[in-house]
């Protein structure tokens, strides 16, 4: 059975985009049609599309969207190589950042001009996103193309590209019941082997537990490879993992690809602070985006186990377009934190406004950051003929432009 498919990089992960029309609506098959697409469950991927790694198991569905505040739906599928689960409960910032230039791909929207925006809904958690692509005329003729080239380099990824930008509206308990789950900056967590750790439990985009590595007896400078290989330190932050995920009130997280792992450190490199996040099993080659945007968010928060560790002027409560007297966050601003991570740096802008009371922190309303994509391949990904349930596919060749 040949399903049309197009294989995408979305900032520093990849994989294949579908529209949700070409896919079963029923969830049970259309997952089974995804696993059997990315080859999984296998280690390798060696029969799929997958890349034999979390950062490249990852699946993009887009379609229309009936919301009057959003031009597009995006389902985002996390796949394991070495599992049959696919997790639809989680955001990836990433694959995200290629969502309108695969809807420009694939038919589902038109090019508005030299550049096209559009609002983003993520069915996962309901977070919305404004997305910027250039999208110049063509060389001949009167229509307009996805620009991939350009300037813009991210770290993580090689050569440079044309920017993504990524405007997120509202983050906070993307998938919580809020910002600080536990209602605290702060928690104290006593856990049988691993000892009492403080944490900070949070979600503006990702549920996150932030840690001091100090505190688990690491520097926070260690290699992607030295971390994946210390079975020790992942055997605690799988237990205080499982422990903090009932805290926030998330059930029981054996199963689930979140809240993932982050361990913190002051910036070495001239950055707000440092990490290291593990998704949730295996170090992230950098980090994703909604957890830098969440870990960023943790720097301007005091009280928080980042906030501590956070060090240099950009991390300081006063925002780079702050007054004077502004240190009190009396009037709404926006502040860059430097997030570093095993790849580079990733700076994301947060628009703040004044707490609700007096002493209160401020709120976070919007983060801004830019990533690159890229369309890599176009065609048909072919799937065994005994998954295709007959009626559950279209039949047309596309949607029509809007």
């Amino acid at each position: 059975m040949a399903i049309p498919c197009w294989f995408m990089r979305g900032g520093t992960s990849r994989g294949p985009f579908f529209r949700a029309t070409d896919l079963p609506s029923d969830p049970g098959a259309r997952d089974a049609v995804l696993l059997a697409a990315m080859g999984s469950p296998d280690p390798r991927q060696i029969d799929g599309l997958g890349g034999a790694a979390p950062l490249t198991s990852k699946v993009g569905i887009v379609g229309h969207s009936d919301r009057a505040d959003a031009d597009l739906d995006f389902r985002f599928a996390q796949l394991q190589p070495d599992s049959d689960v696919v997790d639809t409960t989680a955001n990836c910032g990433n694959m995200l950042a290629a969502v309108v230039p695969f809807a420009v791909e694939s038919g589902l929207l038109a090019p508005r001009g030299d550049t096209t925006t559009a609002r983003v809904h993520t069915l996962n958690t309901g977070l919305t996103a404004e997305i910027t692509v250039a999208t110049p005329r063509d060389e001949t003729g009167p229509g307009r193309h996805v620009a991939y080239a350009g300037d813009t380099h991210i770290d993580g990824v090689p050569g440079t590209a044309a920017p993504v930008t990524v405007n997120f509206l509202d983050t906070a308990g993307s998938v919580c019941a809020a910002l600080l789950p536990t209602g605290r900056a702060r928690d104290r967590v006593t856990v049988e082997g691993v000892g009492t750790i403080e944490v900070t439990c949070i979600d503006n985009g990702q549920p996150l537990v932030i840690i001091d590595a100090a505190d688990l007896g690491r520097t926070g400078a260690e290699s992607v490879a030295a971390l994946n290989a210390d079975t020790e330190l992942r055997g605690r932050l799988e237990a205080l993992r499982l422990a903090c995920g009932a805290l926030m009130g998330l059930g029981d997280v054996t199963s689930k690809n979140y809240p993932k792992m982050t361990l913190v450190a002051p910036g070495t490199h001239g950055g707000t602070i440092s990490t290291r996040s593990f998704i949730p099993h295996v170090c992230h080659e950098s980090i994703g985006v909604l957890a830098a945007v969440t870990v960023a968010t943790a720097c301007v928060l005091d009280g928080t186990v980042a906030h501590a560790k956070a060090t240099g002027a950009k991390a300081d409560r006063a925002p780079d377009n702050a007054p004077d007297n502004a240190a009190d966050n009396s009037a709404p601003a926006t502040i860059t934190v430097s997030v570093e991570h095993p790849a580079g740096e990733f700076s994301v802008e947060l628009g703040l406004e004044p707490g609700a009371g007096e002493g209160e922190p401020p709120r976070v309303t919007r983060s801004a950051l830019v990533r690159t994509a890229r369309l890599i391949m176009a065609g048909d990904v072919l799937v065994p003929g005994h998954l295709h349930p007959g009626h559950l596919y279209a039949t047309s060749p596309e949607e029509p432009q809007r």
